[in-house]
């Protein structure tokens, strides 16, 4: 069929769902140069297309508006954002439907007023887009698929760009998957070529393995996938989109790499170590750390623990050299020896006491003067604040959560810390004592479908509300009272004294104090 429609076939229209520059090649090599490939872009609320690009074996956009069409790349405050700044893409014109039927509250989430325009609308795409400086538009991925992992922003879109972009894949997806809370990143892909099969585990192992190692290398490791699954081809609903439903299923079909119990009771110790720090019941010998959900900071809880159960203490990139079982224990165990032969006897870990600060000037860490830079570039902005919003159901004690909050501060001097700048050098400052207030706005007395609406309107406030560096403290907390058996508990905290793992402790830690506060323990302390 492609060589009858090769002689007269000049235009092919692609649209519905993210084109990729490999499809454009392919069709090509089937139909000749000859034929042009055009991208169309456009949600089913604006009559399907609104935007085209003639793309090419390179590069391909959703380029620029079609006549009658406008396209806006717009902030959170629906100011137009500048050339190579991201944005959401919002679209009007003579395309924009009316709404949805019957949905008043769902239509007037999404169609906006054009503050551009008089009297006309612009629909909210919910995609992410930026201008090229050749004035056409980039598409991003969906604002809704961005997730933050261990407190960075990631999209998956952007993952799955660089794995479609490799010479040894064929076609990859990029998934943002959940598990106590921590999200982490699936990358599924398909072997271009003689790369890999999904058939053969040797050679699956070891693309998934140069696969990791290759994207360590361009991208930040916070972006680089926990698990890579291996296909023979990707699962299409009935109308060629991306059954993502069906890779997860896919993916658990595979089921858990080959189990090979520990020999040593060396590696039954590690093998402890890990099943506790990955919350996973069993572990091979031979399975990789950072397959099984293992990232950075993980690898510092393991070597801490490694350290205090064998006494030796290992470098950090020791895990990455050696991210099996097998291989760990054997680094142990040579420490050891090594050890032993200089007549050094197994220090245990000295203990944590504190120390004074006083007088003190205290350097930054290499990730606090990032984001002490970037906020004296910018400004005071919310860009960096680490929102959390907790729904409480049943009684609550506001006295004893008020506690919570100021013991916990009081148990880290992070959450004291303020950051200023001395001769144009910032330091750190840490306050002895810090003193947080819990107020509480309550919206019972509003009518029932209120109070949801002004819930979210109230955290959205909150969470966009910036923080003075210098000033601090750099911790707030507010409650909302929705009910007299429910509140919204709003904590925001500037990425500059937290990450996404010290959330996890955090929450640990305000659920523990909290309980002995209202149980009237004296020492609230003795469990944690």
């Amino acid at each position: 069929q492609a060589g009858e429609a090769s002689g007269t076939l000049r235009l092919v229209l692609v649209s519905g769902e993210v084109l990729a520059p490999r499809v454009v090649s392919s069709v090509h090599e089937a139909l000749g140069q000859q034929v042009q490939v055009v991208n169309q872009y456009g949600p089913t609320e604006c009559t399907m297309t609104s935007t085209f690009h003639r793309a090419s074996d390179e590069v391909v956009r959703i380029g620029r508006a079609l006549e009658n069409v406008k396209t806006y790349v717009l902030d959170a405050s629906l100011e137009p954002v500048a050339v190579g700044v991201t944005g959401e893409l919002y679209v009007g014109g003579a395309g924009v439907s009316r709404g949805y039927l019957g949905r008043a509250a769902l239509t007037a989430e999404r169609f906006v007023p054009d503050p551009f325009g008089v009297g006309e609308r612009l629909y909210r795409t919910g995609d992410r887009a930026r201008w090229t400086a050749q004035g056409e538009l980039e598409y991003l991925g969906r604002i809704d698929d961005q997730i933050k992992i261990r407190g960075f922003r990631v999209e998956p879109g952007e993952v799955e760009a660089v794995l479609t972009g490799l010479p040894a894949v064929s076609d990859a997806a990029v998934l943002a998957h959940e598990e106590d809370g921590e999200w982490s990143l699936v990358a599924y892909v398909v072997p271009a070529g003689d790369a890999g099969t999904a058939g053969t585990a040797g050679t699956a192992q070891a693309l998934r393995e140069s696969l990791r190692d290759t994207l360590q290398a361009v991208v930040p490791e916070y972006m680089v996938p926990q698990r890579f699954v291996v296909l023979e081809r990707m699962p299409l609903t009935p109308n060629g989109k991306l059954d993502r439903r069906a890779l997860v299923a896919l993916e658990a079909a595979q089921g858990e790499p080959s189990y090979e119990a520990p020999r040593t009771a060396t590696e039954q110790a590690v093998a402890d170590i890990w099943c506790a720090v990955l919350k996973l019941e069993r572990v091979g010998i031979h399975e990789n750390f950072f397959e099984r959900g293992g990232h950075s900071l993980r690898v510092l809880v393991v070597l801490s623990r490694v350290q205090k159960v064998f006494g030796v203490e290992l470098v950090l990139r020791t895990l990455f050299e050696a991210p099996t079982i097998a291989q760990l224990a054997q680094r142990i165990e040579e420490a050891q020896r090594t050890s032993e032969a200089q007549g050094e006897a197994a220090q245990s870990v000295p203990a944590i006491v504190p120390v004074v600060r006083e007088g003190q000037a205290l350097a930054l860490s290499f990730a606090q003067q990032r984001l002490w830079f970037l906020n004296q570039l910018e400004g005071q902005s919310a860009f960096y604040n680490m929102p959390a919003a907790v729904r409480l159901k049943g009684r609550l004690d506001t006295e004893a959560l008020r506690l919570t909050i100021n013991e916990v501060v009081r148990r880290h001097e992070v959450l004291r810390t303020r950051f200023e700048s001395v001769d144009g050098t910032p330091v750190q400052v840490i306050d002895a004592q810090v003193k947080l207030e819990l107020p509480l706005e309550d919206l019972s007395a509003l009518p029932e479908d209120e109070r949801e609406t002004t819930a979210q309107q109230l955290a959205q406030e909150e969470a966009q509300r910036p923080f003075d560096l210098a000033r601090g403290p750099l911790l707030r907390a507010r409650l909302l009272r929705v009910s007299h058996e429910e509140h919204i508990a709003l904590l925001t905290l500037h990425h500059i004294v937290s990450d996404g793992w010290s959330m996890g402790v955090l929450v640990r830690e305000v659920a523990a104090l909290y309980a002995a506060f209202v149980r009237g323990e004296a020492s609230p302390l003795a469990e944690l």
